[in-house]
């Protein structure tokens, strides 16, 4: 668990600590970014669109974070009716959050082939990016899983005709969270959704870091 390391190492505590804030900041401010620049002002008016974690870190989600190592911002809000096309844009709005986190992923990576080798900060600085890059990589496919409230499971909706996209989105509203629920719970030490998304985390954190 992440207190543990606290009293481990406080060093290394509140760098992971950083890295959780920052891949969660990222993603909410992506989210209310887009949002703002496809025409809705919600997130704008809400204080959504800066880069300052307290106005996307969610109390709950926060605490998880500091007792088991992962948790959650607060959801950015908007408005579809503001949108010119609401279905393509709600999905590019929830596209945005995964898309910013593997593209700091991307910049870590590349910043970790460019970090000197000695010094007495580089191998505290080399594991705090390799811990945010990994963060940064799993909150962007963990948050594609097409579950409701899940991102991916706006992008979904969005490819599916429509008749199909309605049932889908009645399904979602009303299970969604029971079947996540499912997802994340451990079965015999591991949760399904780790067994799915495992091997693509590590895959493309395998890519990046280089």
């Amino acid at each position: 668990m992440l207190l543990q390391t606290l009293f481990e190492n406080p060093i290394i505590f509140f760098l992971n600590v950083a890295g959780l804030v920052v891949a969660l900041t990222i993603h909410e401010f992506a989210h209310a970014f887009v949002a703002d620049k496809l025409g809705d002002p919600t997130p704008k008016y809400q204080g959504r669109v800066t880069l300052n974690p307290m106005a996307h870190l969610d109390p709950l989600g926060t605490l998880a974070i500091l007792i088991v190592g992962f948790g959650w911002g607060k959801p950015v809000q908007f408005d579809p009716f503001n949108l010119k096309e609401p279905k393509r844009d709600t999905a590019l709005i929830a596209l945005a959050g995964p898309a910013s986190n593997i593209l700091l992923a991307i910049l870590l990576g590349i910043g970790l082939s460019l970090l000197p080798a000695t010094g007495v900060l580089a191998p505290i600085l080399a594991r705090f990016m390799v811990f945010t890059l990994y963060i940064n990589v799993m909150l962007a496919i963990f948050n594609l899983v097409p579950v409701y409230p899940l991102d991916g499971s706006k992008i979904f909706e969005a490819l599916l005709p429509p008749d199909t996209a309605l049932a889908y989105e009645q399904f979602m509203h009303r299970y969604g969270s029971i079947v996540l629920l499912m997802l994340i719970v451990p079965w015999s030490g591991t949760s399904a959704v780790s067994t799915l998304i495992s091997p693509i985390i590590n895959f493309i954190v395998t890519l990046l870091i280089f």
